[in-house]
């Protein structure tokens, strides 16, 4: 499976080490060194809402003043193309295709458990 995401973020450490503490082995993908492009975005929004793949509670999300754009989906997922920070972290592609975005420890146990 991959991992998409940043190191310094907090939900993305703790994703990383529940696999690192389960014994799960995963690719990581920095998104600051090595953005993801629209195709990539595209294929995540086939599988997940945009509102779960947009970030409105991160820090780019403030800085830009996004919320002022008042954005329809066609305009975040424009956002998410440019600016991939903007992208709700992590998210992770298992292998059999299906995309989770996001930490959340109980369904993790679920799948991983």
């Amino acid at each position: 499976m991959k991992v998409y995401g940043i190191k310094t973020c907090g939900s993305v450490r703790k994703a990383l080490k529940f696999f690192n503490d389960q014994g799960i082995e995963y690719e990581f993908h920095d998104l600051k060194k090595e953005p993801v492009g629209c195709e990539k975005i595209e294929e995540w929004l086939k599988k997940v809402d945009i509102d779960t793949l947009f970030n409105k509670k991160g820090t780019k999300y403030r800085q830009l003043k996004l919320k002022e754009l008042n954005l329809d989906d066609e305009g975040k997922k424009e956002w998410l193309c440019k600016e991939n920070l903007l992208i709700k972290r992590p998210v992770i592609e298992l292998d059999n295709g299906d995309v989770i975005v996001g930490f959340d420890e109980k369904r993790y146990k679920e799948i991983w458990g």
